[in-house]
Parts: C-alpha cells; structure tokens; sequence
C-alpha cells in the first residue's frame, strides 16, 4: 500500500487522541486546569524545539508573521486548553471526544464570514443533524453517574474548546497561504510557545487562589507528559506530515476515528458507560459534520 508508514501514523495519532480525553479527566482529578495545561506545554514547548533544533528544521518567524502566530497561540494554547481542562473536570471523557468533532463544524460556519463560502442547504442539514447528536448525548448519556448539569456544563466548555480550535484552523488557512506562508508544523511550535506564554500569568494567579499540587498522584504525572509528548508532540508531527504527503482532505478523515478510541478508552480506562445513545450520537454529529464539510471541499 502506497504511503502505508503515513497511514500507520494517522491511526496512530487517532488512537493518542481519543485516549487524551481519558488524560485529561485523570489530570485534572489532581492538577488545577490552567497549572496542568502550562505543565504540560512546559514539557511540549521543550521538545518541539529540541526537534526543530536537531532536524535543522528552526525557522523563525518574521515581524507580519509573529503577528499572527501571537493570535494563534492565544486561541489554540491558552483558550483551547483552557477549555478543555476546566470541561474536563465536569464531563465524562466519551462525552468530550463526541464534542469535539463540532471542530470542522464550526470551521465550516466561520468560513462564511472569513472566507467567503455561502450558507446553503448542505451546511444547514449537517448542522441541524449534529445538533440531534448532540441533544441526544445531553439527555441520554450512559454515563449518568455524573450529574446531568455537570455534564452539559462540561460538553458546553468542550464545545467552545472546539468553536476556538475552529478559529485558529481558519487563522492557519491564511498563515500558511501567501509569501508569508509558514508550515503547520512551524506554525504549531511557534503557536505553542506564545501560548505557553501567555498561559503564565492564568497559572500564577492560580497558584495564589489553590497552590500548587504537593500530593498530585504519579498516574497523573504520567498522564501529563503522555499529553505533553504524545498526544501533543508526536501527534502533531505526524500530523503536519500526513497533510505534507497524501494532503489535509485525506488526513482529516482520520479525526473522524477520534470518538470511537474517546468512547472505548473511557469504557476501558475509567469505568464509563457504553450505550446505544452514544452509538446514535456519534453517528448524527460525525455524519453531520461530514455532510457540512463536503460543502466546504465541493
């Protein structure tokens, strides 16, 4: 099979993916949200340019392109993970990895103010099938062991977690398009490392509301740097070289692999709740959010 090594890759990362979502539930038991989240691009920045540095890959940015990348870092570090930590903490992992496919949703719905696509019947009946999905994860979730407002409150913070990672895919689109164009992979270091930075003073002001954990539990450390290395790192390695060799259509549909290792990794790792309604929500949101982007790459 031609390309099988990327392939490999792309279920590979699919696989890391949807086991974060267990990651992040383990983590945020122990760790305060924005302090996990700046330990873990600690860790992630660290590598990132020690990779760059030994594949004589170091590129840096100019002064029209660090402009960008500062408004990416805020978006895909700091609020991203800011939602995903503090979404963590209320919702159960196969219920966030569900959520988080409205990515390309949303990406889809601000191309047409950014990007100049129309509004049509495909994208509506995508969004309205996913909007199904995602009523009947609300109501019917197995996992009801945690409480119903817990859960909406965490799928909420998890879907904004998606909606911001949908703005910096439409940022990306124009970053790495142009004379100024810098690869997805320069682009997620150096949006990695102004993150990190502007992460510190959210992790400064907890540390004087909480602390830091003196009692954080070695499966949560570990949880950390397997975010920090793989699920961050590696994956998007990999990632940025899947988009180089078979293109990003072809890549994206891996993502879509992503719920289906969130749901079993929950059910395997934390004792969550399997169920039809997942089954059925899975179905209405990842196939609506199929249907909405053949309308973007139609």
């Amino acid at each position: 099979m031609k390309n099988a090594s990327v392939h490999a890759k792309l279920l590979a990362v699919a696989i890391i993916w949807g086991i974060s979502w267990v990651a992040g539930r383990v983590v945020v038991q122990d760790f305060a949200p924005f302090t996990g989240g700046w330990v873990r691009y600690i860790i992630a920045v660290t590598c990132f340019l020690v990779f760059l540095k030994f594949t004589n890959q170091w590129v840096t940015p100019n002064k029209d392109q660090w402009k960008i990348i500062i408004v990416i870092g805020f978006l895909s570090t700091f609020l991203y993970q800011a939602f995903f930590m503090f979404g963590m903490q209320w919702t159960a992992a196969g219920d966030a990895s569900l959520m988080i496919t409205f990515n390309p949703l949303f990406t889809a719905i601000l191309a047409i103010p950014f990007l100049g696509e129309k509004f049509d019947k495909t994208l509506s009946s995508g969004l309205f099938l996913a909007l199904c999905g995602v009523g009947v994860l609300a109501w019917y979730s197995p996992n009801v062991d945690i409480p119903v407002n817990e859960r909406l409150l965490g799928d909420a913070l998890i879907g904004l977690a998606a909606l911001s990672w949908a703005c910096t895919t439409i940022l990306m689109k124009k970053a790495m398009s142009g004379e100024n164009a810098l690869s997805p992979l320069h682009l997620t270091v150096w949006a990695s490392t102004v993150g990190l930075m502007i992460q510190t003073p959210a992790v400064i002001w907890e540390y004087s509301q909480v602390g830091f954990p003196n009692d954080a539990s070695l499966e949560s450390v570990l949880w950390i740097v397997f975010l920090a290395i793989f699920s961050t790192v590696l994956s998007y390695v990999w990632f940025a070289d899947g988009i180089k060799v078979i293109g990003a259509a072809r890549s994206a549909l891996y993502v879509y692999l992503v719920p289906i290792f969130g749901i079993l990794s929950g059910w395997l790792l934390l004792d969550e709740k399997l169920g039809v309604s997942l089954v059925i929500s899975f179905i209405l949101i990842v196939g609506g959010v199929y249907i909405a982007q053949s309308k973007e790459s139609s």
